[in-house]
């Protein structure tokens, strides 16, 4: 590994945002406040929740309306996608706000929402044994996943890019990678990509995004590599210490996955995101949230309302 510096005031600051990292990634309690730099409260849109709303052919809504509210997955530690706060609990990001959206088009106060924190390996299994309602978590939409769930949307359109310290000058896209570093999480499709496709890489591989962003800061690898949404994100944290680069090279349609048989809710969310981006809620939810990381919002994707099977 080559020898470098820090000045004090960059170690300070590697610090302080190892320090923040930890915390958004180890934090427990209830739900509270949004991240450091995150949406504040007063800036986040308001939903109107519909009246008389009722979904008899979906035994997932029929259930949670015995229950009196929705439990929607999400992640919580991609910052303004899906973040929990340590201090407080509460979730925040684009994905909480979607599945904010969602739950008040479905007949639910956003208000009641519980947000159950599911690791990307287990969405599957979360989904398919009743644990969530339905999944709201920079979930890409494959041919392999429907044949385990159902996907309403996509809702938004990322793509694998590369994050690199500000100072880096070398790499501008994933044609630079030969001999680097290259961070990303264990069994991603990230991860398999840059494996099949750039193997003169370096790759090395951590359970969590996160652990990659630190080793960033502190020198031990050349790039973190995932989804451009939420590269976005880390880098809006602390944007004098890094950045994304280069154009992405691959396309991730985030969905809202739900139980594989439960049509009739994966059809009532695709008209709910229609209706959410058509009305201009779908715009002020990104611009309150990702949209902080300084990229504009982009024109959502179209909805694959795909047949029941």
């Amino acid at each position: 590994m080559p020898h470098f510096s820090l000045t004090p005031l960059r170690r300070a600051l590697v610090a302080l945002v190892l320090t923040a990292l930890a915390l958004a990634t180890a934090g427990c309690g209830r739900e509270g406040s949004p991240p450091v730099k995150g949406p504040t409260g007063s800036a986040l849109p308001t939903y109107p929740v519909a009246r008389n709303f009722r979904l008899p052919d979906s035994p997932t809504w029929q259930q949670a309306r015995r229950r009196g509210h929705l439990i929607v997955g999400v992640k919580e530690d991609q910052p303004y996608l899906g973040e929990k706060d340590p201090a407080s609990g509460l979730y925040s990001g684009f994905d909480i706000e979607i599945a904010k959206m969602m739950s008040a088009a479905l007949g639910f106060p956003p208000a009641t929402l519980r947000f159950k924190t599911i690791a990307s390996a287990n969405r599957e299994t979360a989904l398919q044994n009743g644990q969530i309602d339905y999944y709201v978590g920079t979930y890409t939409i494959n041919d392999k996943r429907k044949k385990l769930v159902g996907f309403a949307g996509p809702y938004y359109m990322a793509g694998q890019s590369l994050l690199v310290r500000t100072d880096e000058n070398d790499i501008h896209g994933p044609q630079d990678l030969a001999g680097k570093r290259v961070c990303s999480a264990a069994g991603s499709t990230p991860a398999q990509r840059i494996q099949a496709d750039y193997p003169k890489a370096q790759l090395i591989t951590y359970d969590t995004y996160s652990v990659c962003v630190d080793n960033l800061l502190t020198y031990q690898v050349d790039a973190v590599t995932t989804d451009d949404a939420i590269l976005l994100g880390y880098a809006a944290k602390v944007p004098d210490e890094m950045k994304v680069v280069g154009k992405p090279f691959s396309e991730e349609p985030y969905g809202i996955g739900v139980p594989r048989s439960d049509n009739a809710l994966r059809f009532a969310l695709d008209t709910a995101l229609a209706t959410d981006e058509k009305n201009g809620n779908w715009k002020k939810a990104y611009d309150a949230t990702l949209g902080l990381s300084g990229a504009p919002a982009p024109k959502p994707p179209p909805i694959d309302r795909y047949p029941a099977s």
